[in-house]
């Protein structure tokens, strides 16, 4: 506990407690040692407890915030009926497990165009009943799933690619840029979601995302000109983005 307090760690004795718990003997020295190099604990660990699921993680797989179970949990509770979902740009699979856990009649898959992070949310998948299709936002959905779509939600990377240096050193270190960065004004991914949502979103459908409260305006604009209807709910620093098809 003592070298993780030195090397910065914040919650030592939570992480030292952590560690142990998973590892034994030489493994574990190793594991300290990953720790105190940097390396987020739940990329040690190689899993997360969040939202009440279980995410397994692997190493250079974005880490669950916890702030993305808003997401999920908004989600869930305002379309209670879903019976397709989708999580897009699923990471680890932490949104289609909370979703699996929330909305047990409903058929949900994760999209995820890195196959490292593919293969984090297949074994999430495993354990909490969600189906993992590799590819970029929609385009690897079943197609008989295009205006079928009853909820959809995503974790869109928002960061303006200008502004990646403020993240945490430890997670830029150990996870991709493209996992954060959304381009000049951190609002590219949205675009690419938002251009073709209609086309798999069903009437009365709504699709959750989250969005800085300095990016709302262009938010909105985006999608009211891809034909969406748009509103805001406040989510702690944030604002989750709810969006659903025109004239529902």
């Amino acid at each position: 506990m003592e070298r993780l307090r030195a090397a910065g760690c914040v919650f030592a004795e939570d992480e030292a407690t952590a560690l142990r718990s998973a590892f034994e003997s030489q493994a574990l020295a190793t594991a300290i040692a990953q720790r105190i190099a940097g390396t987020p604990l739940e990329q040690v660990l190689g899993f997360t407890e969040i939202g009440g699921v279980r995410v397994d993680l692997g190493p250079g797989v974005f880490v669950p915030r916890a702030r993305s179970t808003a997401i999920a949990e908004t989600a869930a509770a305002r379309h209670p009926d879903a019976r397709i979902a989708a999580d897009l740009g699923c990471g680890a699979g932490t949104l289609a497990a909370i979703l699996s856990t929330r909305l047990p009649a409903a058929r949900i898959v994760g999209t995820e165009i890195d196959p490292v992070a593919a293969i984090s949310a297949r074994r999430t998948g495993e354990r909490h009943g969600f189906e993992v299709a590799e590819g970029s936002w929609w385009s690897p959905l079943p197609p008989s799933w295009r205006g079928r779509i009853d909820l959809a939600v995503a974790y869109l990377p928002h960061v303006p690619t200008g502004e990646l240096s403020w993240i945490h050193a430890d997670f830029r270190a150990h996870e991709p840029d493209f996992c954060v960065a959304g381009g000049p004004d951190g609002l590219d991914p949205w675009r690419a979601v938002a251009r073709d949502a209609i086309g798999w979103l069903a009437p009365g459908s709504l699709f959750v995302t989250l969005v800085a409260r300095e990016q709302r305006a262009e938010a909105g604009r985006i999608g009211e000109d891809a034909g969406l209807e748009i509103d805001y709910e406040e989510s702690e620093d944030d604002l989750l983005l709810l969006a659903s098809p025109s004239g529902r």
